[in-house]
């Protein structure tokens, strides 16, 4: 069990797509109540594989977002466990070269953990 609330609820959407636009909402607009709820450790130990895979991707936005907001990170995002061996993109359809420049342009919260997203797709308006 992820343990932290708006996680969990999020983790628990039907459809991850709008899970992650939700998350990408709150952390664009510093929705202090979600970013102070951050802080609270989670026990990865308790989450199953699937929480583990979200939380590597979530944990990838959250902490590029807090570092643009200049805002301290928990240690729990950077967690080892947080990590994909092989690389991960967002995007479904995506051809070889773009999957190639995703790996050079973004930046090193996403490269860390091996999780790949259109850094335009993610902008919030």
């Amino acid at each position: 069990m992820i343990g932290n609330k708006y996680l969990q609820g999020f983790f628990n959407y039907p459809d991850e797509d709008t899970s992650l636009n939700q998350l990408l909402e709150l952390l664009k607009y510093k929705d202090m109540k979600f970013i102070d709820s951050l802080k609270e450790s989670i026990d990865l130990s308790l989450c199953t594989d699937k929480e583990i895979k979200y939380l590597t991707k979530v944990s990838a936005l959250v902490d590029y977002y807090l570092q643009i907001h200049d805002i301290e990170v928990a240690d729990w995002i950077r967690d080892e466990k947080l990590s994909f061996d092989k690389p991960y993109y967002h995007s479904r359809r995506i051809s070889d070269f773009q999957k190639l420049k995703l790996q050079y342009t973004n930046p090193s919260p996403f490269r860390a953990r091996n999780v790949y997203f259109d850094l335009d797709g993610i902008e919030r308006i």
